[in-house]
C-alpha cells in the first residue's frame, strides 16, 4: 500500500519536474533564443559600420579631403557610440546574471523541498509497524 502511494507520489513529482523543465526551456529560448541572436548580429553590424565610417570621416578631415567637418567631431561621435555599446553590453550581462540567479534560486528551493520530503518519507519508513498494520 505504501509502496504504491510512494510510486504514485514519485511519478507525480517526476511529471511536475518535466513540466517545469519544459517551462524553463521555453523561458531560456525567449531570453537568449535565435531571434535575439539575429537582432544582436544586425545591431553589431550597424554599430561597426557607423564607427568605421566616423573614423573614416576623421581620416578624411585629417588629409583635408573634407573641410566642412570640425576637427575631431567624428572621433568624439565614434567614442560616444563605443561608450553606448559598452553600456548596452553591461545591461545585457546584468539581464543574464539576473536570470541565472533566478534559476539557481529555484533549484535551491526545489532541492530544499525534496530534502524535506525525503526526510518525511524516511521518518515514515523508520516508524515501527503497529499491531493493527
Amino acid at each position: 500500500m505504501i509502496d504504491e502511494m510512494d510510486a504514485q507520489s514519485l511519478q507525480e513529482e517526476l511529471d511536475h519536474y518535466r513540466s517545469e523543465r519544459d517551462k524553463v526551456r521555453a523561458i531560456v529560448g525567449q531570453i537568449g533564443g535565435k531571434a535575439s541572436a539575429a537582432r544582436d548580429k544586425v545591431l553589431n553590424t550597424v554599430f561597426i559600420v557607423l564607427v568605421l565610417s566616423l573614423f573614416a570621416g576623421d581620416l578624411m578631415h585629417y588629409f583635408n579631403w573634407i573641410k566642412w567637418l570640425p576637427t575631431m567631431v567624428s572621433m568624439e561621435m565614434a567614442l560616444l557610440l563605443v561608450s553606448m555599446k559598452i553600456i548596452w553590453m553591461i545591461h545585457q550581462q546584468a539581464r543574464v546574471e539576473h536570470f541565472q540567479f533566478w534559476i539557481l534560486n529555484s533549484i535551491e528551493f526545489r532541492l530544499t523541498e525534496m530534502g524535506r520530503r525525503i526526510g518525511q518519507l524516511k521518518d515514515l519508513s523508520d516508524k515501527p509497524a503497529g499491531p493493527g498494520e
